[in-house]
């Protein structure tokens, strides 16, 4: 079977070489540049199960329908990725989105048709190097994919992404394992730039462990709100990690941040605030954590501009 990787980045380098590991024919579109440093140096992954250190098939534009395409490209970057990929879906390709949040299921339904687009989300600390290396922290590995309409996935896509091993599960309620990473992500992004802080660093001032508490009620609401009630396991985990003393865990979108870089700000906490505003609900913290990092943008955006 032929799978496309969109990127070569920390996320779909990772999850490419494991399935190159399993046998899959994987390609990866890249921009040109990074396409010669893999020409040069190949694709290096060091983490928990070992390191990948191999050539690998690097191209700049699709040529031709493939069976799987993977998607992991920031949030910003969607509809340049869209745009890219359309040679590569055909009428039985299956699309595997990676990116956090849910807002583009819409724009990749209307894009493909919803049938050639499944659910998915993946549980990993990884990071590009600036060598162009990929490394992983830590030892938590998972990718979790489903039909979002409860059909099945078809039998060989099914079997591929298997073959990564346990670490790959399909998961009969993939929307509501997205919503469940939805609801963490945006608790923690909103409470870590906002308080520009580790959780370790937040739950030390006394107050910060509730305002992560709260924060995550109020995205659990808006998913509850949604048809997607987070069970009572989930919130006990999401709390564990959120209200952790002395962890030094930070959303990647803080590391965005400190480093002067665009966020997924309107995709993660704007996506969540204008469906919270939807069903009524009242979400003061989300709003805050929301307003703080269009500030943020806009003082961006101004510092290029100027």
């Amino acid at each position: 079977m032929r799978v496309l990787i969109l990127g070569a980045g920390a996320i779909g380098g990772y999850f490419g070489a494991r399935l190159i590991e399993a046998g899959a024919d994987v390609s990866f579109l890249v921009r040109p540049a990074r396409a010669a440093s893999i020409a040069r140096h190949g694709l290096r992954v060091s983490g928990s199960r070992g390191d990948f250190a191999r050539p690998v098939r690097a191209i700049t534009a699709p040529d031709g329908p493939c069976d799987l395409v993977l998607l992991s490209c920031k949030a910003y970057d969607l509809d340049s990725a869209i745009a890219a990929l359309r040679p590569a879906v055909g009428a039985s390709t299956q699309v595997l989105p990676l990116l956090n949040g849910l807002r583009h299921l819409d724009a990749l339904d209307a894009a493909f048709g919803a049938g050639r687009v499944l659910g998915g989300l993946c549980h990993i600390s990884v990071t590009l190097e600036a060598d162009g290396s990929i490394r992983q922290f830590g030892s938590l590995e998972r990718l979790t994919y489903g039909s979002r309409d409860g059909e099945s996935v078809p039998k060989a896509i099914d079997a591929l992404l298997r073959a990564i091993g346990p670490q790959a599960a399909r998961s009969p309620d993939v929307l509501g394992a997205m919503w469940d990473k939805f609801a963490f992500i945006a608790a923690l992004a909103g409470g870590t730039c906002l308080m520009r802080g580790s959780v370790g660093e937040i739950v030390a001032t006394g107050e910060g462990a509730d305002l992560m508490r709260r924060l995550h009620a109020e995205c659990a609401a808006t998913a509850a709100s949604g048809g997607h009630a987070l069970d009572a396991g989930a919130i006990d985990a999401a709390h564990g990690i959120l209200a952790a003393p002395g962890s030094a865990l930070k959303a990647s979108m803080l590391r965005d941040l400190e480093r002067g870089a665009r966020t997924e700000g309107e995709h993660i906490l704007g996506d969540m605030r204008a469906r919270a505003v939807a069903f009524g609900l009242d979400t003061p913290l989300l709003s805050t954590a929301l307003a703080h990092l269009r500030v943020y943008e806009a003082s961006r955006m101004a510092g290029i501009g100027g």
